[in-house]
């Protein structure tokens, strides 16, 4: 037995390895697929990438930018892609129903919503979940998401609130690192990921316009990515049919931060899983623009709407490599 290996015995650390053993850029288990080509990229650096499985992401963003439209998205797809998946959704803002879920597309028998009011009831609840999953030891695909972080209370605001004070809950913050200092951890070595959806504000006296996201500053030190949202609605004619969402790493621990990607949030297909390619297309120099259309690879010429119409006629498997490749050299370092 080598050092290393009898120094991983004697600690008693069940999850402890050599590198060489196997320790990927997720860690474990890959990535979780987020349902847009593009998003992936964004946060993993490969069309065929998404989320780290064992990590949390968090998807912040002002009022009405998408937030839970992108993450009921992501459930979704994480459900088609394994017949045996399950999604567990603590939700702070009573807005997630049957109906909501259903319409969506999302099997709801495999989803479980659980109601929550404040960050020690969630961290309780996140705990007794991850707790269950490992007594199991069936090890089927779970995906945890919270919707929203700023909406939860603490313990004492309640109280307070209750008792007619109206005093700041100052411990508030200290609160939120020590859930995130014991779920990271949890999630980690289970191999769970976890999506948090949050609110962000314009920050009071900043020399340039800046967004920061509220609740302290716990989840931006646990969070492996934090995406920022804004948008601009997608009409046809005068009817509003969805939103095209900008997308911007605030931080990531696999890709580039300050990049940024658009995507297309449908009304009532979710995430548009091409969109987006054909403007990496032209970057990467697989498409050319040439004045108002698109230049293929065999030389013909078409609109890019139409591209966008019918993407899997024209993002070929050859063409489609061609941008994981460039993918990872515009989205990673090194």
């Amino acid at each position: 037995m080598s050092f290393l290996k009898n120094v991983i015995r004697e600690t008693g650390n069940k999850y402890g390895s050599i590198v060489a053993d196997g320790v990927d850029a997720a860690d474990v288990g890959g990535y979780v697929d987020t349902g847009s080509y593009i998003f992936n990229c964004l946060v993993s650096g490969s069309l065929h990438g998404g989320l780290p499985n064992n990590k949390i992401t968090a998807i912040a963003g002002e009022s009405a930018t998408g937030k839970t439209f992108f993450a009921l998205g992501v459930c979704k797809t994480f459900l088609e892609n394994d017949p045996e998946a399950n999604v567990v959704y603590f939700e702070s803002e009573s807005a997630i129903t049957k109906d909501m879920i259903e319409s969506r597309g999302i099997d709801s028998a495999r989803m479980a919503i659980l109601p929550v009011t404040t960050v020690q009831e969630f961290r309780y609840q996140a705990l007794q979940v991850l707790e269950a999953y490992e007594e199991t030891g069936e090890g089927k695909p779970l995906l945890m998401c919270l919707d929203s972080l700023g909406m939860l209370s603490t313990t004492k605001e309640i109280e307070d609130t209750e008792a007619g004070k109206e005093t700041k809950d100052m411990t508030r913050a200290q609160i939120v690192k020590a859930t995130f200092r014991v779920l990271t951890l949890k999630l980690g070595k289970m191999g769970v990921p976890m999506i948090m959806t949050n609110h962000t504000y314009d920050v009071v006296g900043s020399m340039f316009p800046t967004k920061e996201m509220g609740g302290g500053s716990g989840l931006k030190y646990a969070a492996s990515t934090i995406v920022y949202l804004s948008k601009k609605k997608e009409k046809e004619g005068t009817e509003v049919v969805g939103n095209i969402v900008h997308c911007k790493t605030y931080k990531s621990r696999l890709t580039k931060e300050n990049q940024m990607v658009d995507v297309r949030l449908s009304y009532t297909k979710g995430l548009d899983r091409y969109y987006g390619l054909l403007e990496l297309a032209v970057e990467a120099g697989v498409f050319n623009s040439v004045s108002t259309r698109i230049e293929l690879p065999d030389g013909t010429k078409t609109f890019g709407k139409t591209i966008n119409n019918d993407p899997e006629k024209y993002f070929t498997p050859e063409v489609m490599e061609k941008l994981d490749a460039f993918a990872k050299e515009k989205f990673t370092y090194g």
